[in-house]
């Protein structure tokens, strides 16, 4: 999982609160003391207050008058930033955030599969075919490739509200692909299925490519549970 672009030393000190925020080392309503994290990095207040104004942005943090600069609630959370989702998967450890992964998955991919199958272009078709070789090439990335299927299917809709939410399904596909992967559950059917839904989208069969996309998504929810079951053990 990527960590917060490098921004300069700023970028450094919000990819560690951030993730400390996001995985509960800070808890709600805990007061950050600019002096003091600029002495804890070796860094300026200028660059303390740099990261404070992009966490603020990120609804991560808050200011009050004589209360000081202080950790949110989840409910304040821009839950859809790049960089919140990026930090809430890279802290995968239970099935909690991918079951809510799925369930979005669950209300999006089946449909797009269905728009992608009347409307996938001849550059469409080849996106996905081609993350599909990459996906069964030895020795490949598979959540590199999975995802550029995926956000490839997404952009097949030529539907610009459904491809803001690749995204979202891009992050959560990468982290759920190497906490899964990582059990080496094997990828055999997995990659099958991804094949069912690309020949029916170019098929041109909706409703081919909505069934095929539901059979994916099922097999992929037993998968995380699988890898979910194999580490409690």
């Amino acid at each position: 999982m990527k960590r917060y672009p490098d921004r300069g030393l700023h970028g450094r000190v919000v990819d560690e609160f951030g993730s400390r925020i996001i995985g509960g080392e800070l808890k709600v309503g805990e007061i950050l003391d600019p002096e003091q994290i600029a002495a804890n990095y070796e860094v300026s207040r200028t660059v303390v207050r740099e990261a404070i104004k992009v966490l603020a942005g990120k609804g991560l943090i808050g200011a009050r008058p004589g209360h000081g600069t202080f950790v949110r609630d989840r409910e304040s959370w821009n839950l859809l930033d790049p960089d919140v989702l990026r930090w809430q998967f890279s802290r995968v450890t239970d099935a909690a955030m991918l079951q809510k992964l799925e369930e979005v998955r669950a209300m999006v991919e089946p449909s797009a599969a269905e728009l992608a199958a009347r409307r996938r272009t001849p550059e469409d078709l080849r996106n996905l075919f081609e993350a599909l070789d990459a996906m069964g090439a030895p020795g490949a990335d598979i959540a590199v490739h999975d995802e550029r299927f995926h956000v490839g299917l997404l952009a097949a809709t030529h539907n610009e509200l459904i491809e803001q939410l690749s995204l979202l399904i891009g992050i959560g596909l990468t982290a759920r692909d190497q906490f899964v992967h990582s059990t080496s559950i094997s990828i055999e059917r997995s990659l099958q299925m991804h094949r069912d839904v690309a020949e029916a989208v170019r098929a041109s069969d909706p409703e081919r490519a909505r069934r095929a996309m539901l059979t994916l998504l099922a097999a992929a929810a037993l998968d995380v549970q699988e890898a979910v079951d194999s580490t409690a053990h």
